[in-house]
C-alpha cells in the first residue's frame, strides 16, 4: 500500500494524467459491471443452481417410483442407470448454456468458439452417428419399457433370455448357451414371450377308428386334472380349452388343446399333458394318428377295441376274403443236393 500511496501523493494518478485516464475508465467499468453485469452473472448462476437442484429431484423421484412399483432387480437397475444418464445429460447440458450466458456477458466473442464447435460436433456426428443411434434407441428402450433383464424375447430373428443391456448394446442367452451381442440401433421389432402370460397349443394325434365322441372328453378330463393339480395350478390362468377335430391326414385325427398360463410357465403342464395323454390311449386301446396310415377294420375286433393288424389277421373286403398271391417259382431259393463225390474228396 505505501507504494501506490507514494504514486498517489506524487500525482501519478491524477485527472488528466494517463494512469489517471485509465484508473478513471476502470472505475467507470467496474460501476457498470456492478450495476448492470453482476446481477445478470448472479441470476443465471441462481436459475443454473436451482434447475440442477430440480433435475436431481426429479431423478430420485424416477428411482423411488420405480422401486415402489416392485419391478424386478433387472428393471431397477435399468431405472437407475437411465436416471444417472438422464441426470449427467441435462447437468452437462445447462451448465455448458450457463457457461456461454456467462461468457456473453463478460464480453467475449463467441462466433470463432461456437464455429469450431459446429464443425468438430459435424465431425464427430458423422463417425459415431452409430453410437448415437444405439445409444438413442437404448434410451427409447428403457423408457417405454419393452423389455428388462430375464425377459425371453425374439431380437433381430434370434431368441433367448436377456443377460444384460445398457444404452449400447442387448445381450441374449439362448437355449444352447451360445451369447448374442445385439446393438440397439438393429433392434426395430421386439417380440417379447415373457409379458403377461403365455399360449401354447398341443396338437394330440389319434387314429381314425377312435370316435371323436370319445377323444374329446378324455383329452378335455385330463387338461382339467392337470389344471387343478397342486403342482400345476398357481401357473394356470384359465381353464384348458380342448377344440375338437382340427384336421385329418391319413389316419391320423389332430386335437388341439389351448393352455393358457403365466409367461414362460407353460412347458412343465405341457409335459405333464402329453405323459397322462400317452398313458390313457394306452389304457383305452386307441392308437397315435399316423398320416401314412390307411384307416381300415380287421378281422377280431369283437372285443371294440382298437389294435394293429397282426399276421393271423385276415383283411376283409366286403363279405369274401381276398385270395392270396400265387407264389412266383422265380422267387424260391435253389435246392440243395449232397453229392457223395464232393463229400469224399
Amino acid at each position: 500500500m505505501f507504494p501506490f500511496a507514494l504514486l498517489i501523493r506524487w500525482g501519478i494518478f491524477a485527472e488528466g494524467r494517463f494512469l489517471g485516464k485509465i484508473l478513471d475508465e476502470w472505475i467507470d467499468d467496474a460501476q457498470e459491471f456492478i450495476h448492470a453485469k453482476l446481477p445478470h452473472l448472479i441470476v443465471v448462476i441462481v436459475i443454473a443452481i436451482v434447475l440442477t437442484r430440480v433435475i436431481a429431484i426429479t431423478t430420485r423421484r424416477m428411482v423411488l417410483m420405480a422401486d415402489g412399483r416392485k419391478p424386478s432387480p433387472g428393471r431397477q437397475s435399468q431405472v437407475k442407470t437411465f436416471a444417472s444418464i438422464l441426470r449427467t445429460t441435462l447437468n452437462g447440458t445447462l451448465w455448458a448454456l450457463t457457461a456461454l450466458q456467462v461468457l456473453t456477458v463478460l464480453g467475449v466473442n463467441l462466433g470463432p468458439l461456437l464455429a469450431s464447435a459446429g464443425i468438430a460436433g459435424v465431425a464427430i456426428g458423422l463417425a459415431a452417428q452409430t453410437i448415437v443411434k444405439d445409444v438413442l434407441n437404448g434410451m427409447l428402450i428403457i423408457l417405454e419399457d419393452q423389455f428388462n433383464v430375464g425377459d425371453t424375447v425374439r431380437l433381430t430373428g434370434m431368441t433367448g433370455v436377456v443377460e444384460s443391456m445398457s444404452l449400447r448394446r442387448t445381450e441374449l442367452r439362448d437355449g444352447d448357451g451360445t451369447l448374442y451381442i445385439v446393438p440397439n440401433s438393429q433392434i426395430t421389432t421386439v417380440a417379447n414371450l415373457s409379458r403377461d402370460f403365455s399360449v401354447a397349443t398341443v396338437n394330440v394325434s389319434v387314429d381314425f377308428s377312435a370316435s371323436p365322441d370319445q377323444v374329446v372328453p378324455l383329452l378335455t378330463a385330463i387338461a382339467l386334472e392337470i389344471r387343478n393339480d397342486a403342482a400345476f395350478a398357481p401357473v394356470f390362468l384359465a381353464d384348458p380349452q380342448v377344440l375338437g377335430v382340427d384336421s385329418i391326414a391319413g389316419s391320423q385325427v389332430i386335437y388341439p388343446v389351448i393352455f393358457r398360463t403365466l409367461a414362460t410357465k407353460q412347458y412343465g403342464p405341457i409335459r405333464e399333458f402329453r405323459r397322462r395323454v400317452r398313458i390313457a390311449l394306452e389304457e383305452k386301446g386307441m392308437l397315435p394318428g399316423d398320416p401314412n396310415r390307411i384307416f381300415r377294420e380287421f378281422a377280431g375286433k369283437a372285443d371294440g377295441q382298437n389294435r394293429l393288424p397282426s399276421p393271423e389277421d385276415e383283411p376283409i373286403r366286403g363279405n369274401e376274403p381276398r385270395e392270396k398271391p400265387a407264389i412266383d417259382p422265380t422267387s424260391l431259393p435253389p435246392a440243395e443236393t449232397h453229392n457223395p463225390m464232393i463229400a469224399q474228396s
